[in-house]
């Protein structure tokens, strides 16, 4: 079966120096690149949120980062301004591999985030990856990149949703853990199909 590697928001914001960074961010750039010629496609996802984001405590008086809201949509969490359109900390980390087939780019909406590759925060708007996948009948899928608990998490959650068979490559991931929320992903994961492993599979 033709397979594919989505390979999840590996930015310059969130690895080490930037606005929203994940500890160890940047290591995942090597084991990554070290995959991508194993697969018949690599698709890699890119935040690119407009300024004055939604979902950017800045644009919320009296709130903080990393406190929640209650949107249209539902909770969400608050973040620190991060990967704005155009900017530096937008762009993909430097010693990341961008040879890929495809990018996409997710949470451009002003009014609503997008963790998922797949779809945005109201799970209905769909960032048109499914299509691509499938036309190109990609059905076999291994994500890495970052956050495990946020963006890999919810985009391996819809593709399993979606009938893909998927694997998260917790190798080349690494988390926030926002109060426990590693833990709650990881088991979201496994309670859905969603086949967990380190290194190649």
């Amino acid at each position: 079966m033709p397979s594919a590697l989505i390979v999840i928001d590996v930015q310059n914001d969130f690895c080490s120096g930037g606005a929203l960074a994940v500890v160890g961010g940047e290591e995942v750039t090597a084991p990554i690149n070290a995959m991508m010629d194993r697969y018949d496609a690599v698709i890699l996802t890119q935040d690119w949120h407009p300024a004055g984001h939604s979902s950017f405590a800045s644009c919320h008086p009296g709130e903080s980062a990393f406190g929640v809201v209650e949107m249209p949509y539902g909770p969400q969490v608050l973040w620190p301004d991060h990967c704005v359109q155009g900017t530096p900390g937008a762009a993909f980390h430097k010693d990341l591999r961008q040879d890929g087939d495809l990018i996409i780019r997710k949470g451009f909406r002003a009014a609503v985030d997008s963790y998922s590759a797949f779809f945005e925060n109201d799970k209905t708007t769909p960032t048109g990856l499914e299509g691509y996948l499938r036309n190109r009948d990609l059905m076999d899928l291994t994500l890495v990149g970052l956050a495990t608990d946020f963006c890999v998490a919810f985009s391996a959650l819809d593709a399993a949703r979606l009938g893909f068979d998927v694997r998260v490559d917790l190798s080349a991931c690494r988390a926030i853990d926002l109060e426990g929320s590693l833990n709650t992903a990881l088991k979201d994961m496994q309670e859905a199909g969603v086949h967990l492993g380190q290194g190649p599979a």
